[in-house]
């Protein structure tokens, strides 16, 4: 499979009583296809995945999966524990439409996670992206065949050792220049959620090869990204560009009014443009 260009980690809308908002999935992802997204990561740390139910889980990649638009790549985090109920997923995932999915790891087992990600690969009916691993570990679970790229949070891409074919994106809005440069076919961003328009900014001049223009986009988001890092202020970020971002699940709280205003004026600069 191709993975190229900004992808979009989206969080889940739920309402005051912490229910999942189903029509406001629906709102997002309307105005999100409107833009040149590559896709969607659905039910990552950022969709506040961990703090899911099972059923919910489905519930949200199914609706996701209807409200994109077609020739959108679908991604599904599967990221648990133990790697049977990662299969699972994985196989409720491909039932759904997804073209692949992606995990971080175990987190009480971290000694098992080169382990964890080549026995998912072996299982999991689509290809598997691998999130947040070292450079080594990189290196070594691109050898699997079924393990398609991964997702680094560094600008030093260019130095991972992988096989031929295998794809590298960006986990961070604030090194995505460099990390485009240094080799990333592309970037998987929360931030994206909420200035999906800026995020591609970088990514066209990038590809287009006006390094002015990238540089001059990246440093404007640089600032904003950096304060909406942490699901409440993506959130709330959200809310002030016309998405639904809502309140997150607890135990996470709503950002405080002196981050609220720190996060409307970094995004001042945007001119309106999501």
């Amino acid at each position: 499979m191709k993975l190229s260009g900004i992808f979009a980690a989206i969080p889940t809308p739920f309402d005051h009583n912490g229910d999942i908002y189903r029509v406001k999935i629906e709102h997002n992802l309307s105005r999100w296809n409107a833009y040149g997204l590559a896709g969607y990561v659905v039910g990552s740390w950022v969709g506040e995945g961990p703090l899911l139910a099972h059923d919910e889980k489905l519930a949200v990649w199914e609706l996701s999966a209807k409200s994109a638009a077609p020739g959108r790549t679908l991604i599904a985090d599967v990221g648990v524990e133990g790697v049977r109920e990662a299969a699972d997923l994985a196989a409720a995932a491909a039932r759904l439409g997804y073209h692949a999915v992606c995990a971080g790891g175990p987190r009480w087992y971290s000694g098992s996670q080169t382990l964890f990600f080549r026995a998912l690969a072996d299982r999991s009916p689509i290809p598997v992206i691998v999130i947040d691993q070292d450079a080594g570990a990189v290196a070594q679970l691109s050898q699997h065949p079924n393990i398609a790229g991964a997702v680094v949070n560094t600008g030093a891409i260019g130095e991972i050792a992988v096989r031929a074919g295998f794809q590298l994106l960006a986990g961070s809005a604030g090194c995505l220049w460099d990390a485009l440069r240094n080799g990333a076919q592309g970037a998987v961003l929360g931030f994206a959620a909420a200035s999906p328009y800026a995020a591609i900014a970088v990514w066209e001049a990038f590809r287009t090869r006006e390094e002015e223009a990238g540089l001059d986009w990246q440093n404007r988001i640089s600032q904003a990204a950096e304060l909406v890092y942490g699901v409440p202020g993506l959130k709330y970020a959200m809310d002030l560009n016309g998405y639904y971002g809502g309140p997150p699940r607890l135990p996470l709280v709503p950002v405080s009014m002196e981050a609220r205003a720190e996060i409307a004026q970094a995004f001042e600069g945007f001119s309106g443009k999501t």
